[in-house]
């Protein structure tokens, strides 16, 4: 693991327990795939600069009554520490063992959670994939969810286009089309004039 030499470097336990505390945090707060969750923590925090009187973000203007002044000096943060990505396996091993990390259950959690904001399934799973999770885990997740994409598609359509849907074909594009972006299939999307035509 490489540092500044002219800084004293952590010991392994003290960049553990960082790493484990920034984990906790992260996890607190939402749950993560293992991917997500490895990548965060190999990208070493960004450190805001502290506000001081001596440090100045921008030169102040100058006059010729200046000429002597040495212009005050401008924060730059210290270089971010290298992150041994052996350190976050252990972090992520450790969060495994203890089940703060499942991709199983992260699964389950975001398609109801992406489902309940008006997102189609082929949309989902394309999101799940980004963040790492095995299709495996993604195909159990959504044998095993509830939603019902049809129902989903067919209320969404509703609240965008009105309880009556347009019959014309030019306006029915419209909703296909807003229904595709959303990420539904075509056969969730067809179902909305087929099984609940009056």
């Amino acid at each position: 693991m490489s540092h500044d030499p002219s800084q004293p470097g952590r010991s392994e336990k003290e960049q553990l327990n960082t790493l484990l505390a920034r984990a906790m945090r992260l996890l607190a707060q939402r749950d993560h795939s293992e991917t997500e969750l490895r990548r965060k923590l190999e990208t070493p925090p960004v450190m805001a600069p502290r506000r001081n009187a001596s440090f100045s973000r921008r030169p102040p203007h100058r006059t010729d009554d200046d000429a002597e002044t040495p212009p005050a000096p401008v924060y730059a943060p210290p270089p971010a520490e290298e992150i041994d990505p052996q350190l976050v396996e252990k972090i992520i091993l450790y969060c495994l063992e203890h089940h703060y990390l499942d991709d199983a259950r992260f699964t389950q959690s975001y398609i109801n959670s992406r489902s309940r904001k008006g997102y189609g399934p082929q949309r989902i799973r394309s999101e799940l994939t980004q963040k790492g999770v095995a299709k495996e885990v993604i195909n159990t997740g959504f044998e095993e969810t509830e939603v019902d994409w049809c129902r989903q598609a067919r209320d969404l359509a509703e609240r965008k286009f009105g309880e009556q849907l347009p019959t014309e074909w030019k306006e029915k594009a419209k909703v296909q089309r807003f229904l595709q972006y959303r990420g539904f299939f075509q056969e969730e999307i067809q179902s909305i004039y087929r099984d609940f035509d009056e």
